[in-house]
């Protein structure tokens, strides 16, 4: 819609499978995250961290997951930093 977008993230499991992750990614100068599922963000403009929620954070392995977020402004276009714990 006009001012706004929605995302969604798929994290894909290697060969070891997560225990939990993490996706940071970075917004666009006047975008922020409005509302977002399946994850808990820390912060809505800049850098943007997204964690797993406690009902997916065990990705077993070759599996995935995903998490989803909406905004205001531009969506992000560059390549999210993904992370494992």
């Amino acid at each position: 819609w006009t001012g706004g977008f929605v995302t969604t993230v798929r994290v894909t499991a290697g060969s070891s499978g997560l225990n939990g992750w993490s996706v940071s990614l970075t917004l666009p100068a006047g975008s922020a995250v409005t509302n977002a599922w399946n994850s808990q963000n820390s912060g809505t403009t800049g850098t943007v961290r997204f964690a797993n929620a406690a009902c997916n954070g065990r990705v077993a392995p070759g599996t995935s997951t995903e998490f989803g977020f909406q905004g205001t402004g531009s969506a992000p276009s560059g390549t999210p930093v993904c992370t494992a714990s």
